[in-house]
């Protein structure tokens, strides 16, 4: 199947089912010698996985890393990095009433048209059980980057948003609560919601703001490389994702021009960033900034009207541990594959020039 990598030069290649064995990835082209906080990539795995908190799916998995090669004595070797991460907490039989049945708003139906076998148990490939994988090579790209910062957050859950700017925040909060939203009044409500609509047998979607800060000039690549646009894809390949929008986004189609051009200060700094710190679909140095999109979760605990293998319309009700809100696990998701867009760019950025 094709699909499975991500990258050009710092490139991840995942592989597994949501309840197979294990999943796993392999990382090319991270540099040697970077000496590897084992316990750095752990804590973001912690912060991906099922059954952190009382908002999310109650799934019990460790989500412990296994290193298979690429790493010697602490340091990345130059070579290829191959990883597993065990799947410990399979309960396939929570599955077996979709065996022949087709969720709405889930991948079954066209993974079944499109390849004519499906792996029901929890969407199988399709499941974002697979984002594991990604968090790990982040991680990596994360220690490959230095001083690059790349802080997400949630920033909305249904109709509660932080009515801040980003520059505002203390990114340091955002931990501090289940939801990782770094505004505790908007924190407060928003896990209000979600234990709400979870008790409703309901889901919501939401919206996860991305930062990245100390990026040097010069990272993206004509004209279909662009920056923004491989951020975009990064972003829009995570599962749940309905949009993307950087810098000034959908409001600037609202705007003029005399009002959206960024306006200089005495010292030749900007006042303003609409551009999102990417102009021409290259790093200007300022920061960059976009949000994601989140559905809802399709699964919901609720009676559906849906169609089975031949077609016919049934009825079927939501069973498993889901997600009633998929935003606050997203967080280091979005982050590590932002990670994984500005390694890539910073080694492609060697090559422009001698």
């Amino acid at each position: 199947m094709a699909g499975n990598s991500f990258g050009n030069i710092f490139k991840l290649t995942t592989f597994g089912e949501s309840h197979g064995v294990a999943i796993g990835g392999v990382v090319d082209g991270c540099p040697a010698g970077i000496e590897i906080d084992f316990e750095a990539i752990q804590n973001e795995m912690n912060r991906r996985k099922p059954g952190q908190s009382s908002i999310v799916t109650q799934r019990k998995e460790p989500d412990t890393v296994k290193f298979l090669s690429g790493i010697f004595e602490g340091k990345t070797t130059g070579t290829s990095i191959g990883f597993i991460i065990e799947n410990a907490n399979q309960k396939s039989k929570d599955y077996s009433h979709i065996k022949d049945v087709y969720r709405p708003s889930h991948a079954d139906y066209t993974y079944s048209q499109k390849y004519g076998v499906r792996d029901y148990r929890g969407g199988g490939r399709s499941s974002a059980r697979e984002t594991a994988c990604r968090v790990v090579a982040g991680a990596l790209a994360k220690q490959f980057l230095n001083q690059i910062k790349i802080n997400a957050f949630t920033s909305s859950v249904g109709d509660i948003f932080i009515d801040k700017p980003y520059q505002t925040l203390d990114f340091s909060k955002t931990e501090e609560n289940i939801v990782r939203c770094p505004d505790e009044a908007s924190a407060e409500k928003m896990i209000s919601r979600i234990k709400e609509i979870r008790k409703a047998g309901d889901t919501i979607g939401g919206t996860v703001t991305c930062v990245i800060q100390n990026v040097p000039v010069g990272l993206g690549e004509p004209v279909f490389d662009r920056l923004h646009a491989e951020l975009g894809k990064a972003m829009l390949s995570i599962n749940a994702v309905k949009g993307f929008e950087y810098g000034s986004g959908f409001c600037g189609a609202k705007m003029k021009g005399s009002e959206h051009n960024d306006a200089f200060n005495a010292d030749g700094t900007t006042k303003t960033n609409l551009s999102g710190g990417i102009q021409g679909g290259i790093s200007n140095g300022m920061d960059i900034y976009f949000r994601v999109a989140f559905k809802p979760v399709a699964t919901i605990m609720q009676m559906q009207e849906t169609i089975d293998k031949d077609g016919n319309i049934v009825e079927m009700h939501g069973k498993g541990r889901h997600d009633p809100c998929v935003v606050p696990r997203a967080i280091p998701i979005v982050e590590a594959m932002a990670a994984l867009v500005i390694a890539d760019y910073l080694l492609l950025n060697k090559l422009s020039k001698i």
